[in-house]
């Protein structure tokens, strides 16, 4: 049986999944959600299979609900389900440990495919997206992963504590990250980090 969880903030569109999927049989709802931080605690009361997750979302966004779920459910598969399809967008949610990324203007046949392949520890992309692009675009970034994530939380005014614990590491490396990204996008300091993280948030 593949047990799912549905993150979404427009509960109509829960709703019209929950009913395309109920007549699955080996697929079961175990809890759907409005926001990031009830969608963690269905996860960790259900450990459902699979995790259906939309990225912006009030009170905890799909990227740190994402990164949270794999930090302490790595078996957990993350299927992103959302309207952006902006190479950032799409880059974070993979940088947070999603391993599935489709459109809200998909099928619902194709929301049922990607619940299956992610259910089979497989990968999953909306064939909208050209998925070996962004991968090389990622890769030739002139930021790392880790300085991608901070990054994104610096865009939603965390403190360097904040995000150390996010990301369960010392508040020191946070600062040491903010330096270096400094340095390398050629910076003033804090504040013109802080403006570039913003311009850049999802890239939306």
């Amino acid at each position: 049986m593949i047990t799912v969880a549905i993150a979404e903030d427009h509960q109509a569109l829960i709703d019209g999944i929950i009913s395309y999927l109920e007549y699955e049989e080996d697929i079961t709802i175990v809890g759907h959600a409005n926001d990031g931080e009830a969608l963690l605690k269905i996860v960790r009361h259900k450990q459902p299979k699979v995790v259906i997750c939309d990225i912006r979302m009030p009170k905890m966004d799909g990227i740190v609900a994402t990164r949270h779920i794999k930090k302490e459910f790595p078996h957990i598969n993350v299927l992103t389900f959302t309207m952006y399809d902006q190479d950032k967008a799409v880059e974070q949610m993979l940088a947070a440990g999603a391993t599935g990324y489709i459109l809200k203007n998909s099928p619902l046949k194709v929301v049922l495919e990607a619940i299956h392949t992610l259910a089979d520890n497989k990968t999953y992309y909306d064939a909208k997206l050209n998925i070996d692009q962004i991968s090389k675009n990622s890769s030739k970034s002139i930021l790392s992963r880790r300085e991608k994530e901070i990054l994104a939380l610096i865009a939603q005014r965390k403190t360097s504590q904040e995000i150390a614990d996010l990301l369960f590491i010392s508040k020191s490396t946070i600062d040491t990250h903010r330096k270096n990204m400094i340095q390398k996008l050629n910076l003033k300091g804090a504040n013109e980090l802080l403006g570039y993280a913003i311009e850049q948030k999802y890239a939306f």
